[in-house]
């Protein structure tokens, strides 16, 4: 990403103290931010809280960020954390609350039937939360091999047979939906 050498400049600035800098870090980063999450959670609400919480912990961590150049991965593992803990707290509320979760996934299915103009999307929901995460990390976020390695935790070869996996299924759910492949 063009961002990284920019970006890498305006955290050193930040970890200097330097207010504006932080401004503008978070204005080339809040969209591909929100992008990532809302991808990953399906929900503007939930995503616009989400971000925000990453900031929060991106502001407390930023003076401990030891290499400025790799604050994309930084950033996006942190999302990552975010994510993955609201997503815990989800399931285990779906657990405790089976036949409400139920109800939950009927009104889901219908709203994904109004969302038609959102194939793409649409057919992102419908992957576990593995493939979709790589996809857009990779896709989406524009983030290189190693970068989504990194913020995933795995060697870049398990994120080649993820993208792998996942274009797959993607293409097989957009072709169920009646999309040519």
């Amino acid at each position: 990403m063009a961002e990284n050498g920019c970006s890498g400049l305006l955290v050193v600035r930040c970890q200097l103290g330097e207010r504006e800098a932080f401004t503008e870090l978070v204005h080339v980063w809040h969209v591909p931010l929100l992008r990532y999450v809302r991808g990953m959670v399906g929900s503007q609400h939930v995503a616009d809280d989400l971000v925000q919480e990453t900031w929060v912990a991106v502001v407390r961590g930023l003076p401990r960020l030891r290499q400025p150049e790799r604050f994309a991965p930084w950033l996006f593992t942190i999302a990552r954390r975010t994510v993955v803990n609201h997503l815990r707290h989800a399931y285990a509320a779906q657990e405790v609350a089976a036949v409400e979760a139920d109800v939950v996934a009927e009104d889901n299915d219908s709203l994904s039937g109004v969302l038609d103009g959102m194939e793409i999307e649409a057919g992102l929901s419908g992957l576990p939360p593995v493939e979709r995460e790589v996809l857009i990390l990779f896709h989406l976020q524009d983030l290189p091999l190693n970068a989504c390695a990194e913020v995933l935790g795995v060697p870049p070869g398990t994120i080649k047979s993820r993208l792998h996996r996942a274009r797959r299924m993607l293409r097989n759910i957009m072709a169920e939906r009646g999309h040519e492949a």
